[in-house]
């Protein structure tokens, strides 16, 4: 849930723990804590870290030729002391220390969640009209690009429509955000489908390089930042199970939980059934 390394720690987020290597690196750490409804629970989901780290070294160095990556070449090893590396071992890279990006890039190929609740509420998604009809988990005519604010630990982000993103990070390089995170949208979307599995929607983080050169980082394309379906589960007009966190997101609704700190004590089996969804989106996605 926690790490502590003797590296200076310079931020500590829902999921991850960043150290200062240098002026140009830091160690990305990826605990086994979880965040729902953006508020971080008490109990951790077994291996999460690890889990997510390998989905998402897979996805960067797969998109690796559509936009530069956070990566900086270096082991963990290299930086790390020969005590401490167990500690963060197969959880933990070395990447490039970043100027994030000030929005977060969501990008939706289907309507669930928020966006389906939006929908049968105004008949848009993030202010973007959609045609009449569709039905919950339907897929949309194109991918959507649809922006959210980064909020603070312990509130909510807001989704946004792109001229507020326009305003926030500028024109050129909001359109340039969007246009990469369609591209690499779909680059996942037909690889996934070779692999039994929908991405319904995810969210991509970037930053600038001392260059300006946008770079993707922090995760990719996990069960953290994705909606992830099995193909052969998913029926049009109703919710699909899932590869993802939505298990125990469904799980804390039944509860009746008022979405406000704390949140209700996650019970062991939610907690490792939530840990086998994630480990078999890794399975699928990389064996």
């Amino acid at each position: 849930m926690t790490t502590s390394l003797s590296l200076k720690k310079i931020y500590s987020g829902k999921v991850r723990d960043l150290y200062e290597i240098d002026a140009t690196r830091m160690l990305m750490v990826a605990t086994d804590r979880l965040s729902a409804f953006d508020v971080i629970l008490a109990e951790p989901i077994p291996d999460k870290g690890k889990i997510l780290t390998s989905i998402s070294n897979f996805w960067f160095d797969k998109l690796a030729a559509l936009v530069p990556n956070h990566f900086t070449g270096d082991q963990v090893e290299d930086v790390v002391s020969a005590a401490e590396l167990p500690l963060v071992q197969g959880r933990a890279v070395v990447a490039k220390r970043l100027q994030p990006v000030a929005v977060e890039a969501i990008v939706r190929g289907y309507i669930a969640g928020s966006g389906w609740k939006e929908y049968q509420a105004s008949g848009t998604v993030c202010g973007i009209p959609l045609p009449a009809g569709l039905r919950e988990a339907a897929k949309l005519p194109e991918p959507i690009f649809t922006p959210s604010t980064k909020a603070a630990i312990g509130d909510h982000d807001q989704n946004i429509n792109f001229e507020q993103c326009e305003a926030i990070i500028g024109k050129e390089l909001a359109a340039q955000v969007r246009d990469i995170s369609l591209a690499l949208y779909r680059a996942a979307v037909e690889y996934a489908a070779t692999r039994g599995i929908i991405i319904a929607d995810t969210k991509f983080e970037f930053g600038l390089d001392q260059d300006g050169t946008l770079t993707l980082m922090d995760e990719v394309l996990t069960p953290d930042s994705s909606r992830f379906w099995p193909a052969d589960s998913y029926v049009e007009g109703q919710n699909p199970p899932s590869f993802d966190k939505q298990f125990v997101r469904d799980w804390l609704e039944s509860t009746g939980w008022n979405k406000t700190p704390p949140a209700p004590t996650v019970p062991a089996d939610v907690a490792q059934k939530t840990a086998d969804k994630y480990r078999e989106a890794l399975t699928r996605l990389t064996a």
